[in-house]
């Protein structure tokens, strides 16, 4: 028995806990009604029953195609694949993906882990290009940083943090 295709959004199903509720579901299969305050209270609910469904980040994806935000329905649909990667290694895929963390070919290798263990091939699209353009802008891990005067000149110069102990307008002191 396969599942059924997930029915076709458009924005005035916005928001969907107000206007169609009864396609939202926890990953463990009950309703978004089912969570409320007293079932936490009681013990009905776990860890898993708050988490969000794949099957919700494609309606809201849907929902923001519906709304002209192609990017915004990229990072969902990118988001729904990922609930399926255990949280301690999107930990180490966030922390490898950091500039001069990881060389390309470990950025090739969790691309391709990503889609033959987790099914994820958005995913894996948007590790490959940030190898490719880590390795444009010289910061894979096996790359020596340019000097300077180079890379402010370079077209895909990167642009610095803000030092530490500067303040951000509108910021404490």
């Amino acid at each position: 028995m396969s599942t059924p295709a997930p029915p076709t959004l458009t924005v005035a199903d916005y928001p969907l806990s107000t206007n169609r509720p009864e396609l939202l579901r926890t990953p463990t299969g009950k309703p978004v009604t089912a969570l409320t305050m007293d079932a936490v209270v009681s013990g009905e609910l776990t860890a898993e029953d708050l988490r969000i469904a794949p099957e919700t980040l494609e309606l809201q994806a849907q929902l923001a195609d519906a709304s002209g935000r192609p990017q915004l329905a990229a990072n969902f649909r990118r988001a729904a694949e990922m609930t399926a990667i255990p949280d301690a290694e999107v930990l180490s895929m966030y922390n490898a993906l950091r500039p001069r963390a990881s060389t390309a070919a470990q950025l090739t290798a969790m691309a391709d882990r990503l889609e033959s263990t987790y099914s994820a091939p958005v995913s894996a699209a948007l590790v490959r290009e940030a190898a490719e353009v880590y390795g444009r802008r010289r910061l894979l891990a096996d790359d020596e940083p340019e000097d300077a005067a180079t890379a402010a000149t370079s077209p895909d110069a990167v642009t610095p943090a803000v030092a530490a102990d500067e303040t951000t307008p509108g910021s404490p002191s």
